[in-house]
């Protein structure tokens, strides 16, 4: 019966071994380089014989041998078994998200859960084994941002029919108490909790994993009132803004997210960042990745919300170019890395705009060009 390739397999070098793993089945084995190129023969289904026949410098039981390990280890499947269907599913969907996305997703699949274990405990313990609560830059010179918030009067209703996303924005400076105030409600800690073997840990009005709170929050200021155009580091501890250089010209800033308007515009824009070290520290399985997107997304639409109280608008995009946003904040990309940019400011006037705040409604020639239901 015609054997080929698994589709759902990677091959990488780690510790000196040259290791195949197929996320699909879960099975990680190192092999002899030589394997890759039996594997190299099996890109269409092919019958074992013909294989051992491209190798005629190896006996051909150890050729049919090789092959019977391989298939035993995943690595090659069978046609006409429910195996090589499942392969093929999973290793070909998506086919314009290619083989990163396919392989983040199902290896991140039904990890195991664990709170804590004894070794963990006692690691945490260790000097310095818990990551710092708050991120800071001791060099900086600070902006120490007004306390006392400008009361939200608006409805929950209100606030949660009337969150769009904003792309035009009106050439005025923010106040610096909705400015403030936005940065405290969604950034800064709103309580500590005792953690046991954790010690005290933030919790902020959005939900995190586990509380790691690994998710900082960086602002490029154009148009704040009383403050400075630059770059900054929201430092929640002190409720301050550390001034870590100045901003380019805003529009290099636009370019950074592809020139979209909603940037472009802006009065300023935070991009989320994710401190690593605060989730692995606790999370030791590659699920922490889906995690730590997950928070962004959370504080990303507290972002919104409070920003829509405050009568402000709000505008969110995953568009960015990743190392060029990391060089321009000074982080590594790997240890810190950039996962959201988000922006807000006046909204411009909608008879001036022409957009009314919102886009055409839906009607009858639009529910014709639909797809309602499966």
């Amino acid at each position: 019966m015609p054997i080929r390739r698994a589709r759902s397999i990677v091959c990488y070098w780690h510790d000196g071994a040259f290791v195949v793993e197929n996320f699909r089945t879960r099975i990680t084995v190192s092999l002899d380089p030589v394997a890759a190129e039996l594997l190299n023969e099996l890109g269409d289904w092919t019958e074992p014989e013909k294989v051992a026949a491209r190798f005629p410098d190896f006996d051909p039981e150890s050729v049919r041998q090789s092959l019977a390990d391989l298939e035993e280890s995943g690595l090659i499947v069978r046609q006409g078994q429910s195996a090589a269907e499942h392969d093929e599913v999973v290793g070909t969907s998506w086919p314009e998200w290619n083989m990163s996305a396919r392989y983040l997703h199902t290896m991140t699949k039904n990890a195991p859960y664990t709170e804590d274990t004894p070794e963990l405990r006692e690691e945490l313990a260790a000097q310095g084994g818990r990551p710092a609560l708050f991120k800071s830059y001791p060099e900086a010179d600070v902006v120490l941002l007004p306390r006392i918030p400008r009361p939200i009067g608006a409805s929950f209703e209100e606030v949660l029919y009337r969150r769009r996303t904003h792309r035009a924005f009106a050439d005025e400076d923010v106040p610096l108490v909705d400015f403030a105030t936005l940065l405290s409600s969604v950034f800064g800690p709103a309580q500590f909790i005792d953690a046991d073997a954790y010690g005290s840990l933030m919790q902020r009005t959005s939900a995190s994993g586990g509380a790691r709170q690994e998710i900082e929050a960086y602002v490029l200021v154009r148009r704040v009132e009383a403050l400075a155009p630059g770059i900054y580091h929201y430092n929640g501890l002190i409720h301050g803004l550390e001034f870590l250089g100045d901003c380019p010209p805003w529009q290099d800033v636009a370019q950074l997210s592809v020139n979209q308007r909603g940037i472009e515009d802006a009065a300023f824009a935070i991009v989320l960042t994710s401190l690593v070290e605060r989730m692995r520290s606790k999370y030791r399985t590659a699920r922490t990745y889906r995690i730590m997107l997950m928070d962004a997304g959370h504080l990303a639409q507290t972002f919104a919300m409070v920003t829509t109280a405050l009568g402000l608008g709000p505008f969110q995009t995953a568009a960015f170019a990743d190392t060029d946003v990391e060089d321009l904040l000074g982080i590594d990309g790997v240890d810190e890395t950039a996962l959201y940019l988000l922006s807000a400011g006046v909204p411009a006037d909608p008879q001036q705009d022409g957009t009314n705040g919102l886009k055409t409604p839906a009607g009858l020639a639009a529910f014709r060009r639909s797809r309602i239901a499966h």
